[in-house]
């Protein structure tokens, strides 16, 4: 940088790389992004910054970034949530001339070069992920320096602090530590677009946080804007299906202006809308969590350049997917909250741009809603039992991995990897070397938070579905849901100017768009593996010669790959399974014969299945949950199918640990069948494929189990059925 730049009036320096950084020597700032900027470079503050998407918060701490260099400060350090975010901003910072860098999962083979720049001063910006701070290695060796020599800490998509917010992250909560072990003076800038009162409460006063003490939220520099979108059209759509509004999307997408984001709320539907909109002729990608790393990146950039219509995607396509010219956003089912609804159409009519947002909400969104929010809630029970089994551990000079601890709780691993993350960030629990230990800090479960917390849920979610009914401006209720209340009628949403969406359906469209949601079958892919540990649970778990179950499944005891009739997330026969498998008036399991239409739907499934030999027997699976469903299916099915009917398994014992983790549902399973002697005798002298039916699998153990007992008394292949699959 050259003295005169350094000498020059802040503000004239700010404009200066402002221009750079646009590449437009005309463009000016919007009003309080020079004031942000100076309470940073000036005044040293610590700043929170709510301003919708496409303010320009990005230009705020990369000016101040490049700013406090010419002052002589260390690199800005910014935590970002989402490898695509960070791809973006660093794309836009090298644009601008600022030297920046990320250190991420996906980049791990370039930490070497970037710690060599660092070192050397060679970079002004780098760009880290929340999980990395949960890291030992790179809190050992990393986190000491970036630190000592950080010039600037940005915390970007700060409302993840909170556990109020719609999309709290635990490794988040960690940033709190690393603000209070700054040196003094570093100024600290959280941003968000998505944040009401409670978490901008919650946000400052860990902004303030400092070593010593705390100095109160009060002396955090607070700005923020008005949230309302004038360039969003905002609509909502009730059709009566997951038919009709798939029917509307085939009828209508191409109308609708440029590219943009079709929202679902489970990977099934992605995937399924995705399919069904292929087959109309659009070209459209699914994305979700299940969507290859490499994949993601090459549909990100498919969706940038306009080359296909839309991603259909999951919320996995969220905070910081950047393309200004995105033409509408449209959602098959609701998210969950306002606050959350308000952060995905904002990827939407950045700038100048004009965009349609339209909601088309299903009958299935509060069943998903529940499904997610008790999925992610610690509960005593849980947290009980990870702190017990670590203490125990600890106190014997051991580390636990994720395996071994699953053999000591029955905790699933999804629900296990959060348990420890908030366990972690608060003290009780941290990773070592080779696993977590206990702290031996004092922790209680703080179930009045929690409960605090779950009301608020249950709030957000009557947000969203009044959101859908309202009478007021949808802009303004959006916005009133973020506790802004400056702002005015849009005059051109469905509310305000009446309905700008077609609401006819073509029939051969829609048809063919039920013909992909109604299609049968869906695949079971059979267990492969034995759960690590599964020898200290069950001592019986034994295979020849006494040597304990574990590793590979040999192949002459694993079951075929299965079918279901659906899983309970899809659209189509899952609104119908979903019917079956939900809890009675009384919360006690609605059990029957199978119904007709699933009946029917269950003999299509077997009509199209591909088996190398049609099965010669029927095996009864017994439901310990639905027991006549699970038995009538199985009887249905040979007859229809004029297949000998062997009965149903016989329990030794009801299977244990039912809804656990996957080693504890094993080592439940295991024992607790028994071949009945007509399924023995059977197999001895007419061996052939068998089909294994059941009402609905979930972690797969009980047919696997099942099914080697079959191989080995004679059958050559075990054919898993289902009516449903849970995921």
């Amino acid at each position: 940088m050259t003295s005169t730049a350094s000498s020059a009036p802040l503000k004239e320096q700010a404009q200066d790389l402002l221009a750079q950084l646009t590449g437009a020597p005309e463009a000016r700032f919007h009003p309080g992004q020079f004031e942000a900027i100076e309470a940073l470079v000036e005044h040293r503050r610590r700043a929170l910054v709510i301003q919708r998407t496409g303010w320009g918060k990005s230009a705020v701490y990369f000016i101040s970034a490049l700013l406090l260099r010419r002052q002589g400060s260390g690199p800005a350090l910014i935590v970002s949530p989402l490898l695509a975010l960070m791809r973006d901003q660093v794309q836009a910072a090298a644009r601008a001339g600022v030297r920046a860098a990320m250190v991420n999962s996906s980049n791990v083979t370039e930490w070497a070069a970037i710690r060599a720049d660092l070192a050397a001063g060679e970079l002004d910006v780098l760009l880290v992920g929340p999980e990395r701070l949960n890291n030992p290695d790179f809190r050992q060796n990393w986190l000491p320096e970036l630190v000592r020599a950080c010039g600037l800490l940005v915390i970007d998509e700060a409302h993840c602090i909170s556990d109020w917010g719609h999309d709290f992250r635990p490794d988040y909560r960690r940033i709190r530590d690393l603000i209070a072990n700054l040196p003094a003076g570093v100024p600290v800038l959280a941003t968000t677009a998505t944040a009401n009162e409670r978490v901008v409460e919650d946000v400052a006063e860990q902004l303030a946080i400092q070593q010593g003490g705390q100095a109160g939220p009060d002396s955090v520099f607070i700005l923020r804007g008005p949230l309302s979108r004038d360039s969003l059209r905002l609509g909502v759509l009730h059709l009566p299906t997951a038919t009709d509004r798939l029917g509307w999307l085939a009828t209508h997408l191409g109308s609708l202006p440029g590219s943009g984001i079709i929202y679902t709320l489970t990977v099934a539907a992605a995937e399924d809308t995705a399919a069904a909109l292929r087959a109309a002729g659009y070209p459209v990608l699914p994305y979700s969590g299940k969507t290859d790393a490499d994949e993601r990146a090459e549909a990100e950039e498919a969706l940038k350049e306009n080359r296909v219509k839309a991603l259909v995607a999951t919320s996995a396509l969220g905070m910081g997917f950047d393309k200004p010219d995105l033409g509408f956003v449209i959602h098959l089912g609701a998210p969950s909250s306002a606050v959350a609804y308000y952060q995905q159409v904002g990827r939407a009519g950045r700038g100048a741009i004009k965009a349609d947002v339209l909601l088309m909400p299903g009958r299935e969104d509060r069943e998903i809603w529940e499904y997610f929010a008790t999925a992610s809630m610690p509960t005593p029970e849980n947290t009980g039992a990870v702190l017990a089994a670590l203490r125990q551990a600890s106190s014997a000079g051991q580390e636990l991995t994720v395996p071994a601890l699953e053999t000591r709780v029955d905790v699933k691993r999804s629900s296990l990897d959060l348990l420890l993350k908030v366990l972690a960030v608060e003290g009780a629990v941290e990773r070592a070397e080779r696993g977590w230990v206990a702290t031996g800090a004092p922790w209680h479960y703080d179930a009045p938070r929690y409960e605090r917390v779950l009301q608020a849920r249950l709030r957000e979610q009557q947000a969203m579905l009044d959101y859908q009914r309202t009478s007021t401006c949808r802009m303004v209720f959006l916005a009133q849901e973020l506790d802004d209340t400056t702002a005015q009628p849009c005059g051109i949403c469905d509310v305000c100017a009446g309905p700008w969406y077609p609401s006819g359906l073509d029939p051969a469209l829609t048809a063919q768009a039920g013909i992909t949601l109604n299609r049968t079958g869906v695949e079971i892919e059979p267990r492969a593996m034995w759960p690590s540990g599964l020898g200290s649970l069950v001592s019986e778990a034994t295979v020849d010669h006494g040597k304990p179950l574990g590793g590979r499944i040999a192949l002459q005891e694993r079951a075929q790959a299965g079918r279901a009739l659906a899983r309970l997330t899809d659209l189509g026969w899952g609104n119908r399974l979903r019917e079956i498998f939900a809890p009675g008036p009384d919360g006690s399991p609605l059990d029957g014969p199978v119904p007709a239409d699933l009946g029917r739907a269950s003999l299509q499934v077997l009509a199209d299945w591909d088996w190398e030999q049609r099965p010669v027997a029927v095996v009864g699976l017994p439901s310990p949950v639905r027991p006549a469903l699970a038995s009538s299916l199985a009887r249905g099915l040979a007859a229809a199918g004029k297949l000998t009917d062997l009965g149903d398994m016989e329990w030794v014992k009801e299977p244990e640990h039912f809804g656990g983790n996957s080693v504890f549902r094993c080592a439940g399973v295991l024992g607790a069948y028994r071949l009945p002697d007509r399924v023995q005798e059977y197999l001895a002298s007419s061996p052939g494929p068998v089909l294994l039916v059941t009402d609905r699998i979930d972690s797969r153990w009980s047919s696997t189990v099942v099914a080697r007992m079959l191989r080995k008394a004679g059958a050559t292949a075990v054919l898993p059925y289902a009516l449903a699959i849970t995921h």
